[in-house]
């Protein structure tokens, strides 16, 4: 067991040519499938990005392919794209009245928020099953039932206090997601709670207008380094060390990269984004890894290729 002093560092050995490579091989066999191979480039990504992440001298693993997130795509189609093309489109093309084609369209809004806790829920569940570390898999524990109401209630509350509830709102989801995952037999946790975040949210709110928006972007990087430092595992304690000068840095650098390569550069800027997120990342305190047990649960990917149609990406921060 590790003492109480003991900091584990997380690296990330990734480079951005060889992720370029990826990128680049991606796209031609998508040109020549017709967009098909998309899906198997994405898991190849996934695969290298993934294998070059290192924690306790054992790489991470993704075993996702490219077949399972191509049927999850093919289920997500039937189960939500088809019912949502058909109260989206059908009353325009037919020529119905103006009020149904007003009443289809907000049913497919309604099926659109519907079907995100399903997205955010499956593509966490799907990812997880399929991320490894010394061979034990990551598992989500939980269903988008339970996402519902938050997502739903406390996305309403966000609403009504014109954005002021989002600390909270945060701190709700960011525990339902954590708290609810695993590795191999034993659980995450966190404790973060929205109180903490909200003055620092209320000064980023105030300010946004006078600092374009930049204040906005001091708060993501406040409440990403708190979820870090408030999530445990086994009795240790995770801790980014992040700062808003390194993240703006590293932010309007990687900005002119892709900006004066016309988009060429993103796998060096994405690189180092993981260089600096993992240099920035510890996990501190007394922890038996080695007793965790494999512990493994089986999902299907339908819920990650639902979070596709919506236009959503929610991998692990």
């Amino acid at each position: 067991m590790a003492s109480s002093s003991e900091s584990r560092p997380f690296r990330f050995f990734g480079e951005g040519g060889t992720l370029f490579g990826i990128h680049i091989v991606n796209l031609f066999l998508a040109l020549l499938t017709l967009g098909i191979y998309t899906f198997w480039g994405r898991v190849k990504i996934r695969k290298y990005i993934w294998g070059q992440i290192e924690f306790e001298g054992d790489r991470f693993s993704y075993h996702g392919t490219g077949m399972e997130t191509f049927l999850g795509w093919v289920k997500a189609f039937f189960i939500f794209g088809i019912p949502y093309l058909i109260f989206r489109e059908v009353p325009t093309l037919a020529g119905l009245s103006k009020t149904l084609i007003f009443t289809g369209a907000g049913i497919s809004v309604l099926l659109i928020l519907a079907f995100i806790p399903m997205a955010i829920v499956g593509t966490r569940r799907y990812r997880m099953s399929r991320t490894a570390w010394r061979g034990i898999r990551f598992s989500f524990r939980e269903t988008w039932k339970g996402y519902m109401p938050i997502f739903w209630w406390r996305g309403f509350l966000r609403i009504i206090t014109l954005g002021l509830y989002t600390p909270f709102y945060d701190a709700r989801r960011d525990r339902f997601l954590i708290s609810n995952t695993n590795v191999g037999n034993r659980r995450f946790n966190y404790d973060g709670q929205g109180a903490d975040l909200f003055s620092n949210f209320f000064v980023a709110w105030i300010l946004a207008f006078p600092t374009l928006y930049i204040s906005l972007f001091w708060y993501h990087v406040v409440k990403t380094r708190y979820m870090w430092n408030h999530t445990t595992l086994d009795g240790a304690r995770f801790n980014s060390t992040i700062t808003f000068g390194g993240m703006f840095s590293l932010y309007f650098i990687n900005a002119l990269l892709v900006l004066f390569t016309l988009g060429f550069g993103f796998p060096w800027a994405e690189t180092r984004t993981l260089h600096y997120l993992s240099f920035n990342l510890t996990l501190d305190g007394p922890a038996d890894l080695a007793a965790i047990e494999q512990d493994a649960q089986s999902v299907n990917a339908t819920g990650e290729e639902l979070s596709s149609f919506l236009d959503l990406d929610f991998d692990l921060g």
